[in-house]
């Protein structure tokens, strides 16, 4: 018997003993009353816990290069106010399941400019990135590993550049670590090295024209990171590239 179907066990329990003396003995019947609500209490408690310790993560990143701040809503609840482009969210827990995410002009109610429905699988961990031109937003839910092997650090590359074609993610004079990442595309984790001051090309796809370089980039051990290609290559704000932890 698990500790639930023994609060349960105890409420019923307690609940007759109740209704038995309450006509016959005033002090027994308010005696296990008391004991009854006690552990009808537990029982709420306890289904309490289980839903937050099945509850999810989420947070939201603002990588619409040229979209203006947003409030962002939660089933009709708003969890963020006036996120500027590049800011990223704190964690926030969320109960699983699915939800309903609004995205408004920030102090604007009147019409979302992205509406979409996401599921929170329990215990999990999720990072909502708002990507595209203005005009064509969409929102990606993304899977977020933020714990990495003692002494190791993991690492992913995420294409949000709207008008950037297709490229390689390539460490200077070494090895390619993630090819032909095209946008909205998000890349599987891999082992980076840790402690170590690396040089970062990004590449056009398939060749060695280097569109952007990352000199002095450094992973730290047990942490996962996210390394995220955001605005424009042809117009401003410019290409650039930023490192987000997990």
């Amino acid at each position: 018997m698990n500790e639930m179907d023994r609060y349960i066990q105890k409420a019923v329990m307690y609940d007759l003993l109740a209704r038995y003396y309450q006509y016959k003995d005033r002090d027994q019947y308010e005696k296990y009353m008391r004991k009854h609500m006690e552990y009808v209490e537990k029982i709420v408690k306890s289904r309490e816990e289980e839903r937050v310790d099945d509850a999810g993560r989420i947070r939201v990143f603002h990588a619409s290069p040229n979209a203006p701040a947003v409030d962002v809503y939660v089933n009709g609840q708003k969890i963020l106010r006036n996120m500027k482009y590049k800011q990223l969210s704190q964690y926030m827990k969320v109960p699983k399941g699915e939800h309903r995410i609004d995205v408004y002009p920030a102090g604007h109610t009147t019409s979302p400019v992205l509406s979409q429905t996401i599921q929170v699988l329990p215990k999990m961990t999720y990072t909502l990135a708002v990507i595209g031109d203005v005009h064509r937003l969409q929102l990606l839910s993304i899977l977020d590993e933020p714990y990495a092997p003692y002494g190791k650090a993991k690492v992913r590359f995420a294409h949000f550049s709207p008008d950037a074609p297709a490229v390689d993610i390539a460490l200077r004079g070494g090895d390619v670590l993630f090819q032909n990442a095209s946008f909205g595309k998000v890349t599987n984790y891999i082992e980076a090295p840790v402690n170590e001051k690396l040089h970062v090309d990004v590449r056009g796809a398939g060749t060695n024209q280097v569109v952007l370089s990352i000199p002095n980039v450094r992973f730290q051990p047990n942490k996962s990171y996210t390394v995220v290609a955001v605005g424009y290559v042809s117009r401003t704000p410019s290409l650039e590239v930023l490192v987000l932890e997990s």
